[in-house]
């Protein structure tokens, strides 16, 4: 039993191991076919194995059955017979029956060759006569899908286009599958068959399949408004287009674009100058235009204005080939030809000529010179316009010289080389050959003035102003230096010790003046001095001063100054300090011979100050002056103040006098005054008792009654002020009364 028991454990166990097995075996051919395989073909091996799987199933039953004793021996083995012929019926049949659907074809690998069954349909097969089938899918091609297939026999391609299913052929390889091109309006597709190498464009609007050697590149064609151009090369000629706007360009194959560019508006006034490269030619566009370039034309100098020219304006332009100049003149706008250049790099405006002006004028094509001024036309104004070969001299226009009563002009004759002076009253201007040298003023002397003025020949001539000279010498008081006459300019010292000469004197003061001098002179006992004085002197032969010296003021110094050393070394220095004034009237009293000589007379000389060189002789100098200043002071003090004394007397005298004169007036006016009042009382009092006499005819009532008046007034005039009254009792007629 334990035997027993044992066997039939271990015959329950085989078959459950072996009914795992086969599970396992047949999910792990599912997972396999699912993995490797298509959808479709998945799903079939995945019937395949389920029945594979129901077979071992029901075997592994059996043999569980047979192993519990629940099923005689032999029905495993009748089961296991059944099942074997099962799987040889489904082997044979899976080879020689074959289900094909719409997309599905099967393609039979002979001994020999292969072939193919489209389907759909039901194909049978000598199963002992091909290696083996393959049970594949049609390609599915939409109307923009295509499929590129090559012959593995022979390597030929081919394309093919849907829409429709693409069932290959036995040898046909499918390398791939694309999508047509699709091409808008402004699209194409540049085509290089690379088996040929031919190149084509394909423009839309269109749907483009390749060739099955065919290298495509989409493109979007160039869109060009009325104003861009493109320039266009052709890589196969070499040949260079322009192609403008308004359009949308599409290439040929070979043809590659520039960047787009935008035509050069011109307007009425602008230009370009454009230069052919492959003829060389040169030419100006002119305005209004669009300009598109070409591709051999080159801009020079880009867009430029046209001159427009006012009425007073001109340009002159000169061609660089021929060297050929051409004046343009306002009102215009002037264009340059293709080899013009401005001559004068700028516009220029015409020479304006007022009456009084002008202007020479160069003709360098002629050499001749000729005088534009601004009376030419009648008018009082011209206005010049320089012609192609004119150049305008000494540097523009210039006024006329004014000749008048106190203007004159030198003038040279640059053909002769002469000199004329020009004294007419005129407008003067000066022929072509003419240069003014000088304009020369009216000289006028002053009555106190002369002038010398050497002559052509170098002869002096001296004017004067005063009319005594002036009949002596016969020549005028006011003048014009002729040609080649020129004043004479003297040089003479100048300073206090006459030091430098660079006094440049042209004109000649003949009044007395003075002058001052400065230098040392040492006395008889050793002290140097340092003298300061003046000349009073004046100019009375002027040609004898000019024959005898050329520094006048240097001589006159100089003399002093010797005469002085030798009059002062004889005398002490007190002796100089009281005969100051004496020594110099003796300096130039003594040798006026020498000043008569220099054509001068010297009416004074005088020292105004001296002091001694040395310091200390200077101090001790200054106590000497200082204290004969303040001797002098003392006494001219004193001399003031008894003056001041005499003076105050005097008028103590003349007020006392006057005093006793006033009050003798004083008391003949109170007499008179006191005399007054009195006859205006008597006549006041007269009328009070005429006028009284009927009402109140006796006196005494009368005289009564103007004391009250009198009274009365006296006091109204008391109240006005602050005095204090007192009344006696007779004056109030009081009485006083004693009662018990």
């Amino acid at each position: 039993m334990a035997g027993e028991g044992h066997r039939l454990f271990s015959c329950r166990r085989i078959a459950t191991q072996n009914w795992y097995v086969a599970w396992m075996k047949a999910a792990a051919a599912a997972a396999a076919a699912a993995a490797e395989e298509e959808e479709e073909e998945a799903a079939m091996k995945l019937r395949y194995a389920l029945s594979f799987l129901a077979m071992a199933t029901l075997l592994a039953c059996a043999v569980t059955a047979a192993a519990f004793e629940l099923v005689p021996p032999l029905v495993p083995a009748g089961i296991f017979i059944v099942a074997g012929f099962a799987a040889l019926v489904f082997y044979f049949g899976k080879r020689t029956v074959h289900c094909l659907g719409q997309d599905e074809q099967l393609l039979e690998e002979g001994f020999l060759k292969r072939s193919v069954h489209n389907g759909p349909g039901v194909v049978c097969l000598n199963p002992f006569g091909h290696r083996g089938v393959d049970n594949r899918k049609a390609v599915t091609l939409s109307a923009s899908e295509f499929a590129k297939v090559r012959d593995t026999i022979d390597g030929a391609e081919r394309i093919v286009t849907g829409p429709g299913l693409l069932f290959l052929a036995a040898y046909d390889e499918l390398l791939n599958k694309g999508s047509a091109s699709s091409l808008s309006n402004t699209e194409y597709v540049r085509v290089e068959n690379k088996l040929s190498g031919q190149k084509m464009i394909v423009k839309g609007p269109c749907m483009w399949f390749p060739g099955p050697h065919d290298d495509a590149a989409k493109g979007e064609a160039i869109s060009l408004s009325s104003v861009e151009y493109v320039i266009v090369t052709d890589k196969l000629t070499g040949e260079r287009k322009t192609v403008c706007g308004p359009c949308v360009w599409f290439p040929e194959p070979f043809e590659i674009p520039s960047a787009k560019q935008t035509a050069m508006v011109l307007q009425e006034d602008e230009y370009l100058r454009l230069r052919d490269t492959s003829s060389g030619r040169r030419w100006v566009q002119r305005g209004k235009e669009l300009v598109f370039l070409k591709p051999t034309w080159q801009v020079e100098g880009g867009v430029q204005k046209a001159w427009s020219l006012k009425a007073y304006q001109y340009i002159r332009m000169v061609d660089s080939v021929t060297g050929q100049i051409s004046v343009h003149r306002g009102e215009q706008t002037v264009f340059p030809g293709a080899d013009e250049i401005m001559l004068d790099g700028e516009v220029l405006c015409a020479i304006d000529l007022k009456v009084h002006e002008y202007v020479k004028i160069l003709d360098q094509a002629t050499g001749q010179v000729r005088v534009e001024s601004g009376v030419a036309d009648g008018a009082g104004s011209n206005q010049i316009f320089l012609g192609p070969n004119d150049k305008v001299l000494d540097g523009g226009k210039k006024k006329a010289i004014e000749v008048d009563e106190s203007h004159a002009v030198l003038v040279r004759d640059k053909a002769t080389g002469q000199l004329r002076l020009v004294k007419e009253k005129q407008l003067f201007v000066p022929g072509p050959n003419e240069t003014i040298e000088e304009v020369r003023g009216l000289i006028r002397l002053a009555d106190h003035e002369a002038m010398i003025i050497r002559g052509k020949s170098g002869e002096f001539q001296y004017f004067y102003g005063s009319e005594e000279k002036r009949r002596l010498t016969g020549q005028p008081r006011s003048f014009f230096l002729e040609p080649y006459e020129e004043i004479v300019e003297l040089c003479w010292s100048k300073g206090r010790r006459r030091e430098t000469r660079n006094l440049k004197i042209n004109r000649f003061d003949c009044r007395p003046q003075f002058m001052s001098f400065e230098f040392n002179c040492r006395t008889s006992d050793n002290v140097e001095l340092v003298l300061e004085g003046t000349f009073f002197w004046e100019v009375v032969d002027l040609p004898t001063m000019v024959k005898s010296t050329g520094d006048t003021s240097g001589d006159l110094c100089n003399h002093a100054r010797s005469q002085f050393i030798r009059h002062v070394a004889r005398v002490t220095l007190k002796q100089f300090m009281d005969e100051s004034h004496q020594i110099a009237k003796r300096v130039w009293e003594e040798d006026t011979g020498f000043y008569l000589s220099r054509g001068v007379r010297i009416h004074s000389l005088e020292v105004t100050r001296y002091q001694c060189a040395d310091k200390r002789t200077s101090e001790i100098l200054e106590q000497i002056i200082q204290e004969t200043t303040n001797r002098l002071n003392r006494l001219s003090q004193a001399e003031s103040e008894n003056e001041v004394s005499l003076f105050r007397t005097q008028g103590q005298i003349e007020q006392e006098k006057m005093n006793g004169d006033l009050l003798q007036i004083q008391h003949e006016h109170s007499k008179d005054e006191a005399e007054v009042m009195g006859r205006s009382e008597a006549a006041r009092i007269s009328a009070f008792m005429d006028g009284l006499r009927e009402s109140v005819p006796k006196p005494d009532d009368r005289v009564s009654m103007w004391q009250i008046l009198r009274k009365t007034e006296a006091l109204s005039v008391v109240s006005q002020g602050k005095a204090n009254l007192y009344y006696t009792p007779n004056d109030v007629n009081l009485s006083i009364e004693t009662r018990n």
